[in-house]
């Protein structure tokens, strides 16, 4: 049964339809998968494998009426940053230790509504703080790569590591993920899957563990393009719950992904040219260059002025902002509470001994910049360079369609390489932030391969709702790179 868990969704709901296979043969495939591999990989914190065989026979019931939903009896992994109904969500932090939730986010919601299955909660860095998913209360998860002829462990990137480690390891068909600097598409780019954040407001945040709220938001991690697409069109929707959920119709991605792109016109960015950006990185961009032109693209370079700001007004905008929205974990109403001389006492025993580092230096950052006599300084002029950004993508984008960019500046690197350089690690999202800060949908799609033999992945930015560009350039890349190799299967 291990072809099972190589097929895509597509490949997948073809199959179930035409009665290849069942749904419960689809779904313990994957979880036979994840008790093979997921001790080396930790991708999983939390499998819940009788609930998901339990989805998976009413799938099959449903199937056998002729009432299948889109994803029905399709096996995801779920971020734990997304609230389950009385299935334990953490955030993977100490804080919300044993939370149940009594409530189900609004994206899974939409998930289990169009018939897919729970395979179980996946790790990720603390609170989504992390570009690598090792400030996990969990342990690290593992990127299910190796360089070639090198057993060290390497990261998945971050925060979304469980999702992208998942996914390269066909442990699920597709996982959900969040994204507040980068958090899809750089755990993408490390792990040779397609990662896609979607426009701010176009998926619904309720019922998602908030870091920042006017940064973050969900999409999928898959294995094609089109997976991606058919994953969006489920989890988007409007919200009366979430009011930054926008009310506008969710079109049909995979009609869009058909069109030519012959005619369009693909805009290069030349400050993210960074300096101690490797020559594999360069070089992969240029290739993309090159496809989109063979493929009847126009190519033009565009000038975004303001990048250079982005990572220092990140870096206050949302530290900020999780200060403000982790105020409310204080061991009183949920999750972790140990006892002190008075309530003061509590709250500051609980919260010392439930957040790990670097939830507590972001939590310390983020209140000092809203403090009286800082506030003027860093936080509003944060938001005035975030505007700026904002505006620079607005100028370029009348005159170009999508934007062409390496995901990030280097190949997965070691575990323990970068943690204790918080500064280094945070260089990981230099070409990530620009697209959460501006609101700005784009997409990680695997291109090509470092001389160690990682994956390395081309991301493209697209205008406010426009997806359909996106996914249609994006299936441009993952044509003209063709099939490319698998992590090989270390773990037993």
């Amino acid at each position: 049964m291990s072809d099972l868990i190589d097929l895509t969704i597509v490949e997948a709901r073809e199959g179930l339809d035409n009665g290849d296979f069942s749904a419960q043969e689809y779904t313990q495939a994957h979880l036979d998968q994840i008790e093979q591999a997921n001790k080396a990989l930790n991708a999983f914190i939390l499998p819940t494998p009788e609930k998901a065989l339990e989805m998976a026979k009413a799938s099959d019931e449903r199937i056998g009426k002729g009432e299948a939903g889109l994803l029905e009896g399709v096996p995801l992994g779920i971020k734990d940053l997304f609230c389950t109904k009385d299935v334990r969500t953490t955030a993977c932090s100490h804080i919300l230790n044993g939370f149940e939730p009594p409530y189900e986010s609004t994206v899974t919601s939409n998930l289990w509504e169009a018939g897919a299955v729970m395979l179980g909660k996946l790790n990720l860095d603390e609170f989504a703080m992390g570009s690598s998913n090792e400030t996990s209360y969990y342990g690290p998860c593992i990127n299910p790569w190796r360089r070639d002829g090198d057993e060290a462990q390497l990261v998945p990137g971050g925060s979304s590591g469980g999702s992208a480690s998942a996914v390269a390891a066909h442990l699920c068909a597709a996982a959900t993920a969040t994204d507040t600097g980068g958090s899809i598409r750089q755990p993408a780019a490390f792990t040779g899957t397609v990662g896609l954040k979607p426009t701010y407001g176009r998926v619904s945040r309720w019922g998602i563990v908030a870091f920042a709220s006017s940064l973050d938001q969900a999409g999928p991690i898959t294995r094609s393009v089109e997976d991606a697409a058919l994953m969006l069109q489920v989890m988007a929707s409007h919200d009366e719950k979430d009011t930054t959920s926008v009310d506008r119709p969710v079109p049909d991605y995979r009609v869009a992904m058909g069109e030519k792109v012959k005619g369009l016109t693909i805009g290069i960015p030349k400050e993210y040219r960074v300096d101690g950006m490797g020559q594999e990185i360069e070089d992969l961009w240029q290739q993309g260059i090159e496809w989109f032109k063979e493929a009847g693209a126009n190519v033009k370079e565009v000038s975004l002025p303001h990048t250079k700001y982005a990572l220092p007004a990140y870096y206050i905008v949302a530290p900020a902002e999780a200060s403000s929205n982790l105020a409310r974990y204080d061991g009183v109403k949920y999750g972790l509470r140990v006892e002190g001389d008075d309530i003061i006492d509590m709250y500051e025993n609980s919260r010392a001994q439930g957040f790990g580092a670097e939830v507590k230096r972001r939590i310390l950052i983020g209140t000092y910049v809203l403090s009286a006599g800082y506030y003027d300084a860093y936080y509003l002029k944060a938001q005035k360079v975030r505007t700026r950004i904002k505006q620079d993508f607005d100028t370029v984008f009348q005159d170009v369609d999508v934007l062409l960019t390496p995901t990030t500046p280097s190949p997965a690197f070691a575990m323990g390489e970068k943690t204790g350089d918080p500064l280094e690690m945070y260089l990981n999202d230099i070409f990530t932030v620009t697209v959460n800060m501006a609101g700005l949908p784009g997409i990680s799609v695997p291109a090509g391969q470092s001389s160690t033999g990682l994956p390395l992945g081309l991301q493209l930015i697209g205008k406010p709702f426009d997806e359909g560009s996106l996914l249609k350039t994006a299936k441009i890349i993952e044509e003209a790179a063709g099939e490319l190799p698998q992590p090989e299967k270390w773990w037993g």
